[in-house]
């Protein structure tokens, strides 16, 4: 495999402060199903890798709703919420994707280590992540509780009145709730993690620079953002076993997404290990 056109690079005590700010480009409406075809060539690349993030985003979805069978309320908001930490959870994946675009053989060990030349940065984004998923717990319970006044219904009649729409104006908050707390996520993470990751970006620049990537490309990232939530409708409705293929499929593409959408450095560092 060639070496790629984008090096990976900032060196592990390299000043993040005097990295450019990251330049935004345009990409085409259809631009996604070219980040998922790249993202299935990582895979058959990085099988074992790819399909080790995905049984544990399975295996955490199980234990979820496993753990929280009797109390569906907070299993909703626990398996919304999983999603909207989903950004960092594919940290590995997006590793797997910048070793093989290295020209490397992508190395599972090397994943699970991967940010630890930045862990400062991508911990201040895991924490607003974090909060923002706490957030939104109690957001869910609040809607709950607002429409479910006397006592919550059984699981069955739950999942009836879902299946046959009607509690409307329940699903309508709760969507629209969820829908907030989505986007605000997707839009602060679209390349946030990958630019940390990739050139040792702070947080605040990596989080700017996603926002405006979506500002720049709101019809293509939005097709991208109904793709992944489509995904995730799978996933789930296969009793998670789909996530295992779907979720490393999102993390490589994403990866993709990050070098169509943010320009490389003209002037490059040292690569680091």
């Amino acid at each position: 495999m060639q070496q790629s056109e984008h090096p990976e690079v900032p060196q592990a005590g390299s000043d993040a402060l005097d990295l450019p700010f990251p330049v935004v480009r345009e990409v085409g409406l259809f631009a996604c199903f070219g980040w998922l075809a790249a993202a299935v060539r990582d895979m058959r690349a990085s099988p074992g890798g790819s399909l080790f993030y995905g049984s544990c985003f399975a295996f955490m979805g199980l234990v979820l709703t496993t753990v929280f069978r009797h109390a569906y309320h907070l299993t909703s908001a626990l398996v919304c919420g999983f999603l909207l930490l989903g950004p960092f959870l594919s940290l590995g994946l997006y590793d797997l994707s910048r070793q093989r675009e290295a020209g490397k053989s992508p190395v599972l060990a090397h994943s699970l280590t991967a940010g630890s030349h930045n862990a400062g940065a991508i911990g201040v984004f895991a924490v607003i992540l974090i909060i923002i998923f706490l957030v939104w717990a109690r957001a869910s319970l609040v809607v709950f509780a607002l429409f479910y006044t006397t006592q919550m219904p059984s699981v069955d009649h739950f999942l009836e009145q879902v299946l046959t729409l009607q509690n409307a104006e329940f699903l309508l908050a709760y969507a629209v709730v969820g829908f907030i707390f989505a986007s605000l996520v997707f839009g602060a993470s679209v390349v946030a993690i990958p630019l940390m990751l990739d050139r040792r970006q702070d947080a605040v620049t990596s989080i700017l620079a996603s926002l405006i990537s979506l500002g720049r490309n709101p019809a293509p990232l939005l097709l991208w953002a109904a793709i992944i939530a489509c995904f995730a409708v799978v996933g789930f409705a296969t009793f998670m076993l789909g996530l295992i293929v779907l979720m490393p499929l999102v993390g490589h593409a994403t990866w993709h997404a990050y070098r169509a959408l943010i320009e490389p450095l003209q002037h490059p560092v040292a690569a680091t290990a």
